[in-house]
């Protein structure tokens, strides 16, 4: 009943983001400061299992401390925490399982299925999650990147229309960066 109003809230615009890590603090779950979330599924029932810690950003994933398919045959659900590291960033439609450890400085790919723990300064992506990088790379890639391709300085609430038809023209054969 508690996420349905919730969501409610959420889709009338009633709570903001800051409510929402709120509303999450007081359902149990830690979460560290300057943390952004944008619809994120935090496990309502075991939410005391789960750990955020400092600057991290979450978009519209899920994140499970409990695993109901042994309740059919056992009577129980299987639970486990899971500790997201600070300076963490995970992608839109990720899902994060039971009994997990994302180290700090970590990146998890938009759709990536956490199944294991993953180490400190990791870029993992895929189902399940692999690691592909690490963080540093990935910042020195996206630096070289960023001194070749399109990088547009305006937030885009704030492009004009003039604004978005450049940027779709230069990023018709490429991609870019944006504010």
């Amino acid at each position: 009943m508690k996420s349905m109003i919730l969501k409610f809230l959420k889709k009338t615009r009633l709570i903001g983001k800051k409510d929402e890590i709120e509303a999450y603090r007081k359902n149990g779950v830690k979460i560290g400061e300057n943390c952004k979330f944008y619809n994120v599924n935090l496990d309502n029932g075991h939410g005391y299992l789960i750990e955020i810690g400092d600057d991290c950003t979450l978009t519209n994933c899920i994140v499970l401390s409990h695993d109901a398919s042994t309740k059919y045959y056992f009577g129980k659900s299987k639970v486990g925490k899971v500790k997201i590291g600070n300076r963490c960033f995970i992608g839109m439609q990720s899902i994060i399982l039971p009994n997990i450890n994302i180290g700090d400085d970590c990146i998890i790919g938009a759709g990536t299925i956490v199944t294991k723990n993953i180490p400190s300064n990791s870029v993992v992506a895929g189902n399940p999650a692999k690691i592909i990088m690490s963080t540093a790379e990935f910042k020195k890639k996206h630096a070289i990147y960023m001194k070749e391709k399109p990088v547009f300085n305006t937030y885009w609430k704030y492009k004009t229309e003039k604004d978005k038809m450049k940027e779709k023209e230069l990023l018709k054969d490429t991609f870019g960066y944006d504010e």
